[in-house]
């Protein structure tokens, strides 16, 4: 007998929605991570290489691995040089790969908790939470919790309006795929209105046009400094979600099928709220509200590992890092010397797919009930 044919038919069922095309090719997942760190090392290195000054990519881990020690060719570059890749290029372009790898997973993620494949943090609102609370932060100069104000008011924005978000979407016990990403726009309409009005109504003159820069996602002015606190986040949020990729796993099943299988998906699903909250409003008061990587990623890479998520979380970190490093790219040359926001490029990217995937499921006819 076969290990698909073994189990209790709830177990088949899990087993059955966590394989995918490709799935039971052990070699596959191996092999997509391993071509995607190459191609975030490529991505990095490109990176650091691009821009208005051109940095010959040999010199660039030249410049890289002699600020680490190691003495492995003579210097050949300029003092200059090597400012711009170790301090102005370098902690723009790790923020980039840690805010796509973060976004990715917490897309990931909140697919699975509300079962919905159009769940993102961008799309429920999340990121308008953290934006108005970040911004709350910066045009009332709160300072309660020090240099964590920011940090912490994002986190409370963005758990404020999940709950919001479910809550409102939930009626009758159940909560379909329209009534979630609609109540997820009105709520974020809601949220950017009162945004808008707190920088309407500031007289900072030069501080509010930064923000208002900073609400539409970048990843410019960054320094070393900043980047502990994300990355301290992202560590924290895939350690989390990969112990609990096999709850996830049950997840997909259905509440009731998890819950036979031992899940408290109630108590679950709160805990999970509160992590994804945090990460969310650590990166979005790091880099800013950036829309769509934590929709487009998972349903890419769930093409080629399938959808267990022992596979799925770590490759989509992969892929969110190496897609944002590559849209922040386009983002500073495509209109060199003005810089787009980078939150503009994926949203003109995640815009068609989101379309996409709205007509995918109408013609399926899976707007189902989440719980």
């Amino acid at each position: 007998m076969t290990r698909a044919a073994t189990g209790t038919p709830v177990e088949r069922t899990v087993r059955r929605r966590t394989t995918g095309p490709g799935a039971g090719r052990r070699t596959r997942p191996a092999v997509t991570s391993l071509v995607l760190t190459a191609l975030l090392l490529v991505s990095v290195t490109a990176g650091l290489a691009i821009g208005s000054v051109h940095v010959p990519p040999g010199q660039v881990w030249g410049i890289v691995t002699h600020s680490l020690g190691a003495d492995w060719r003579e210097p050949d570059w300029s003092r200059a040089r090597e400012t711009i890749v170790l301090d102005v290029r370098a902690p723009r372009v790790l923020l980039g790969a840690v805010t796509g790898a973060g976004l990715a997973v917490i897309g990931t993620a909140l697919q699975a908790l509300v079962r919905n494949p159009l769940a993102e943090p961008y799309l429920l609102g999340v990121s308008s939470g953290a934006s108005l609370g970040a911004v709350s932060v910066l045009v009332f100069g709160f300072t309660l919790f020090g240099a964590a104000s920011l940090p912490m008011a994002a986190f409370g924005g963005a758990l404020g309006a999940l709950l919001l978000v479910y809550a409102t979407a939930r009626t009758g016990g159940r909560i379909t795929s329209s009534r979630l990403v609609l109540s997820g726009v009105a709520i974020a309409a809601m949220l950017t209105a009162v945004l808008d009005l707190l920088l309407l109504t500031t007289d900072r003159g030069n501080e509010t046009r930064a923000v208002l820069a900073w609400t539409l996602g970048g990843l410019g002015g960054v320094g070393w400094g900043t980047l502990w606190l994300p990355s301290t986040a992202l560590l924290l949020g895939i350690g989390v979600l990969m112990a609990q990729a096999r709850n996830l796993n049950l997840l997909l099943a259905g509440e009731e099928a998890a819950t036979t299988l031992g899940l408290d998906v109630a108590r679950f699903r709160a805990r999970l709220f509160v992590l994804l909250s945090l990460v969310t409003g650590v990166l979005v008061a790091a880099a800013g509200p950036i829309g769509f990587v934590g929709l487009m990623t998972p349903h890419i890479v769930r093409l080629f590992v399938g959808g267990d998520h022992r596979r799925v979380l770590p490759t989509a970190a992969l892929a969110g890092a190496v897609f944002l490093v590559w849209a922040d790219i386009a983002a500073r040359t495509i209109a060199a010397p003005m810089e787009i926001p980078v939150g503009v490029l994926t949203a003109l990217c995640g815009g068609p797919f989101f379309l996409w995937l709205m007509r995918r499921d109408a013609r399926r006819g899976t707007d189902r009930g989440v719980a």
